[in-house]
């Protein structure tokens, strides 16, 4: 956050305050990160710091509703085990966070296909249950895909100068947005599964990161997740697998989370253009694993 250097002095002084027990914990910082800087504490911890104007409103988010969710989730998340509140030295709260071992997806590709598929669609079919009428909505997420018409046209003029910005990408996308609309309940969403938010071990997925856009809505926008993370071979044994009496993976939702799988693939390709090109908030590793899954979402159009 502007006016704060978010360092080891300055996370072992709030620790000291808030947390005495945990503060003489090694302490060293993870590279990645969007919203909130990362910090192993100890071998079994972490701590995530705000770094961006919306991230206080997220970690708070995380912190009401994660410990509800995680019990029933069958894969290592970052459940908050601390509450840091803001103070004097910090005004704004942060988390100390269960560590989820492993390396995310951009940077550990999954070559166990079919037994990431089961793992993934068993990890959404457990996510996937009506929520509160009080659960966190998100314009951007979990919404008719017509909604983000706007970001699919922005991203579409960004990444033609690459030549991705073929007439397919645009019948893709034409296609998912006339499928039928979602008519079930608002069921819990992760809303954010790309590959820097997928933890891999051994070659298959091992976890799930990042609950900052947490949501209720359409699940087409987590099934995406089939054609942003898994190799090709995965996508059949992912739709075999997922099955939910909320949201069965019906041809139209299949379509619908295809054009979510094909919007935030070229977000994916854009992040990673200005990583190549040294911009801030440009993350190099994000750029292929974008076409990748651009190519599987086009291949399967």
């Amino acid at each position: 956050m502007d006016g704060y250097t978010i360092d080891e002095p300055l996370l072992r002084s709030l620790l000291r305050d808030q947390h005495p027990d945990l503060a003489t914990l090694p302490i060293r910082p993870v590279p990645g990160g969007w919203d909130n800087q990362l910090w192993r504490l100890g071998d079994e911890l972490a701590v995530r710091m705000p770094r961006t104007q919306r991230a206080p409103s997220l970690l708070r988010k995380e912190q009401q509703w994660l410990p509800l969710l995680a019990p029933r989730l069958p894969l290592p998340v970052p459940c908050p085990v601390r509450v840091g509140e803001p103070s004097e030295r910090f005004p704004f709260p942060w988390t100390v966070v269960a560590w989820v071992p492993g390396e995310p997806s951009d940077q550990a590709p999954i070559d166990r296909p079919t037994h990431a598929a089961e793992q993934l669609a068993g990890f959404l079919r457990a996510l996937h249950r009506p929520a509160p009428a009080d659960a966190p909505a998100n314009a951007r997420r979990g919404v008719q895909l017509s909604s983000v018409q706007g970001d699919f046209e922005n991203l579409l003029r960004a990444i033609t100068p690459t030549g991705l910005a073929t007439p397919a990408v645009r019948a893709s996308w034409e296609d998912s947005v006339a499928a039928s609309a979602w008519d079930g309940p608002a069921l819990w969403l992760h809303a954010d599964l790309h590959p820097a938010n997928a933890v891999v071990a051994d070659g298959t997925l091992a976890g799930v990161i990042d609950f900052g856009d947490l949501c209720a809505g359409d699940p087409a926008t987590d099934l995406s997740a089939a054609w942003l993370l898994l190799p090709s071979a995965g996508l059949p044994a992912f739709l075999r697998a997922y099955a939910n009496a909320c949201a069965p993976a019906d041809p139209a939702m299949i379509r619908r989370a295809r054009g979510w799988a094909l919007l935030r693939s070229l977000a994916l390709i854009d992040i990673g253009r200005a990583g190549e090109r040294g911009l801030p908030g440009g993350k190099p590793t994000w750029g292929p694993a974008g076409r990748a899954a651009l190519a599987r979402v086009l291949a399967s159009t």
